[in-house]
């Protein structure tokens, strides 16, 4: 393959940070071209005899799909394992776990909770570890992302991102990528609930060390935000794990629910992104995902080819 080398083999992916702007532009590239040879029928076999192994902590449906289908793609096999196949740090240690898995499989691939998790599994496996979530980063949801707005908008350089609401761990992936690409992101949060500050200073470092121009800006009035953005981006106002917060988070959010009158505010072409499940009527207007700019779909669909990129780039 053209755009399948081996500059990343054996490589963790545990975080956007754990890339730099070239390899970004890889992983976007290789996954373009599989995505282009799916769509032809061709579907190589690059690896072929290996297999991933999937560690859940939280349930899911576009994770677990989407990386079982890129291994059979890809000619290899993926092995789900939950709550009660694997209880880390309960029935044993971390360690344990990432030395007796990576044994046995080819590459491991953890959605947990905790982002010291995949700290763990990434310092004592033998093999590749992939984050497919934590609490802290969700780097294959942005990679699927970036490749959805390049798809769109033929660049990412320059383009404005606003996303608008908590700010989680897919609004951290977002501002790192945004760094390492060269984007402009805006993220507007009620006050409580804004990125973290020590996020916005790595976001920085790594714009300036790699002379991106990329920026990252907070703000809370979400109208701001949008005025002139090329993407608009939301997500659940209470993640997994967050559910008793739930209610008076509701309260707090009142005003950042992307509508059609929110929408007016960005540009005529720009994008309406999500990472679903969406919760229609909270963080996003019911009948949004029909909205002529919104890209949610293929959007999600994204996540497997860009996936399909990271497992042949480290595994191969």
């Amino acid at each position: 393959m053209s755009s399948v080398g081996y500059s990343m083999k054996g490589r963790h992916l545990g975080s956007i940070r754990d890339l730099t702007p070239e390899e970004f532009w890889r992983i976007l590239n290789t996954a373009k071209e599989l995505k282009l040879r799916l769509i032809t029928g061709e579907r190589p076999n690059i690896l072929e005899g290996r297999t991933l192994g999937m560690i859940f902590q939280k349930p899911s449906l576009r994770t677990v799909v989407s990386f079982e289908v890129a291994m059979n793609q890809l000619g290899g096999k993926a092995l789900y394992l939950g709550p009660d196949q694997i209880s880390i740090g309960k029935r044993e240690t971390t360690e344990d776990i990432a030395i007796v898995l990576s044994g046995f499989v080819d590459g491991i691939m953890a959605r947990v909770f905790g982002h010291d998790i995949i700290e763990d599994l990434a310092k004592y496996s033998q093999k590749p570890v992939i984050n497919g979530l934590s609490d802290y980063e969700h780097p294959c949801q942005t990679l699927g992302d970036f490749l959805t707005i390049w798809e769109n908008k033929n660049q990412l350089k320059g383009l404005k991102l606003a996303y608008i609401g908590d700010g989680n761990n897919v609004a951290n992936s977002l501002a790192f990528g945004s760094a390492l690409m060269g984007m402009n992101m805006v993220v507007a949060s009620p006050k409580g609930f804004e990125l973290d500050s020590s996020v916005m200073e790595l976001a920085a470092q790594d714009a300036a060390k790699f002379n991106t121009g990329g920026t990252v800006e907070q703000v809370n009035d979400p109208i701001a935000a949008v005025k002139d953005a090329d993407i608009v981006y939301t997500d659940v106002w209470a993640s997994m794990g967050q559910e008793a917060e739930k209610a008076e988070r509701l309260k707090l959010f009142k005003g950042f629910m992307v509508d059609e009158a929110m929408m007016a505010h960005a540009r005529p072409d720009s994008l309406l992104m999500h990472c679903l499940p969406a919760h229609y009527g909270e963080e996003i207007a019911p009948g949004m995902n029909r909205h002529p700019r919104t890209v949610f779909y293929p959007q999600a669909e994204n996540r497997l080819h860009a996936q399909k990129a990271v497992l042949a780039l480290t595994i191969r």
